[in-house]
């Protein structure tokens, strides 16, 4: 680029994304006059999801606004709890994300995910398709025009992952009603309706199931319900304060 020095600052969450020489406020960018500031704050590493307002002089303006000499840009981060337009809020993750999807829904969120890769394009038309938030950590992959919402997922532990994404998102949380194998809805079901899918000891041990109207399966309240309730417990605390 040989257009304009204009100054540019980014506020303090989106230092992760670019490079140290600019997070410096009021650090000069060397733009060519003619691309977009959304296409400016991209080439300097930071995906247009994870920005808010972007103000020039004061003033608000689009991504589409052409950056010019004299101007002083804020690259602000998106504000939370971020507003998705329309309804329910439904999310879809990519390849990388199995755990935080399993735990979204743990919480009854719904969250699309396969562990097989679709590839980019695929992953970018379903969330336009179907209007859900594409959740990764692949910022190549939130550059990608058509999909219909995202958001860069932090942090590569999964309790800060989840942590994040409900801090961000505030979605309704309904714990217990969906499948976290494969996002179907759970229904009560009694014994003898599920008994040829339980084990022996199973089914002399418990009482209380559910089983997934998509995929069939059944869950009960077993070893592994102490750990899963606390994940439920952090959450549920988490959003009421």
């Amino acid at each position: 680029m040989n257009g304009p020095e204009i100054p540019f600052s980014f506020a303090p969450e989106l230092h992760v994304f670019v490079a140290a020489e600019h997070r410096t406020p009021g650090t000069p960018v060397v733009t060519d006059g003619s691309s977009t500031l959304g296409h400016v704050v991209e080439s300097l590493g930071v995906p247009l999801t994870e920005v808010g307002r972007l103000v020039v002089d004061g003033v608000e303006v689009s991504a589409a606004h052409v950056p010019s000499a004299g101007e002083g840009i804020e690259v602000q981060a998106v504000e939370r709890p971020q507003r998705v337009p329309g309804a329910p809020l439904r999310f879809l993750l990519d390849v990388h994300l199995g755990t935080l999807a399993r735990r979204l829904r743990l919480l009854g969120v719904d969250a699309a995910y396969t562990n097989e890769d679709p590839g980019d394009a695929a992953l970018a038309a379903l969330s336009a398709d179907e209007r859900r938030v594409l959740l990764s950590r692949d910022r190549g992959l939130l550059r990608r025009r058509e999909i219909w919402a995202g958001a860069f997922v932090y942090s590569d532990r999964p309790a800060d992952q989840l942590r994040d994404v409900l801090e961000r998102f505030a979605p309704a949380l309904a714990p217990w009603t969906r499948c976290t194998a494969c996002n179907g809805q759970l229904a009560d079901a009694d014994k003898d309706s599920v008994r040829e899918h339980l084990e022996h000891g199973t089914q002399r041990t418990y009482d209380v199931f559910a089983q997934c109207t998509a995929c069939g399966r059944v869950y009960w309240r077993g070893a592994h319900h102490a750990r899963l309730e606390a994940i439920v417990d952090e959450a549920l605390r988490d959003s009421t304060t």
